[in-house]
């Protein structure tokens, strides 16, 4: 990269975004809370989904005050759908620091918005360029996508020495004045033009006549990057137990994969009829009726979980004290189910 004129990109990609900025909620101002909750909704998240979830979130947090003092469930319930629940939890930590330590202001200097939970590098680079004007670039799969495609740059885009030397090349050529409107312009390109999926739209591209891979006609072959290691897959026996107009819950150990959340009971392997009715009796469940079993298939970014479901039909409660017997409305108004459950919860109809 250091042959290469990165400056030159500035001033034509500037003017593309001023024509061309999507209207989004959270561009309607640079409050910090506001840029904070948007950038960590978009995480792994598309934009298109996380609208309705911004709008509903600051409907219920107008402000960091509220966020420190809400109930978890209410905040896993307004999150519920969105996955990757530890970002909610993380919000709620990190506005409960900033209530403490910073008075309720957020904070305006990188080295102390990173040490906030939660907040990475490339978070804390958005909220203090876009919030406070400071040349601090985030670096994100969509701006590296950019970076390398410009030129020509053949390094593994999961090294961390090159986003650490993408983010100080591109701090050096921010504009004084402009340097939220530079973030966010390097991050439209990428997400509407550089795009990750399919052939990029270099025709409309403010910055193909300073593109390397363009002129070159290898778009395609970057960015590199490492493949992934191939998802690992788990088995699991879901049971919907079903006592009157009750269905039961139990909750998820704190820590690892959606720890805390609600979930239906479940055993990790997949088990036969038989086997499941050993199970019930273990747990002292007199059932009228197993029903059939139904699959489901739930994807997370390095797991795979193949759940085999079974409708049960319970004549007692039994004796499982990590057991919750909720009503359906409870359910679909109170409980945070995360998606994997969400939609077997989906399937099982009226019983």
């Amino acid at each position: 990269m250091s042959d290469y004129h990165l400056e030159n990109i500035v001033d034509p990609l500037l003017t593309w975004y001023k024509k061309n900025a999507r209207i989004l909620p959270w561009r309607e101002n640079t409050e910090p809370y506001r840029i904070w909750i948007s950038e960590i909704m978009l995480q792994q998240t598309r934009v298109d989904t996380v609208i309705a979830y911004y709008k509903k979130f600051l409907q219920a947090f107008p402000t960091i005050q509220d966020l420190a003092a809400c109930e978890n469930e209410q905040l896993m319930k307004l999150w519920e759908g969105l996955g990757y629940y530890s970002r909610a939890k993380n919000l709620k930590k990190a506005a409960q620091v900033i209530c403490d330590d910073y008075e309720g202001q957020f904070p305006t200097e990188f080295d102390i918005v990173i040490k906030l939970p939660g907040i990475g590098t490339y978070t804390a680079g958005a909220i203090c360029s876009i919030a406070f004007g400071k040349k601090t670039a985030a670096v994100d799969g969509n701006v590296l996508r950019v970076i390398t495609r410009l030129t020509k740059n053949p390094t593994d885009i999961m090294n961390a020495k090159f986003r650490e030397e993408v983010k100080k090349n591109l701090e050096a050529i921010y504009p004084k004045d402009q340097c939220g409107n530079f973030t966010q312009s390097l991050m439209e390109l990428g997400a509407v033009i550089c795009t990750p999926n399919g052939a990029p739209k270099c025709d409309e591209c403010p910055l193909k006549e300073y593109c390397l891979a363009y002129k070159e006609k290898c778009q395609m072959e970057f960015p590199v990057k490492k493949k992934k290691a191939e998802r690992k897959i788990e088995n699991k026996t879901v049971f919907i137990l079903c006592y009157n107009d009750n269905i039961a819950i139990s909750k998820r150990e704190q820590e690892g994969l959606l720890g805390g959340m609600w979930e239906f009971p479940n055993v990790d392997k997949t088990l036969s009829k038989k086997e499941v009715k050993e199970w019930l009796l273990q747990q002292e469940i007199r059932t009228a009726k197993i029903q059939a079993a139904f699959k489901k298939k739930h994807i997370f970014s390095h797991i795979e979980w193949h759940m085999n479901c079974f409708i049960v039909l319970c004549d007692s409660k039994g004796n499982n004290n990590n057991l919750k017997w909720v009503s359906r409305k409870q359910l679909e108004e109170e409980i945070a189910l995360p998606t994997a459950f969400k939609k077997i919860y989906k399937e099982i109809g009226d019983i």
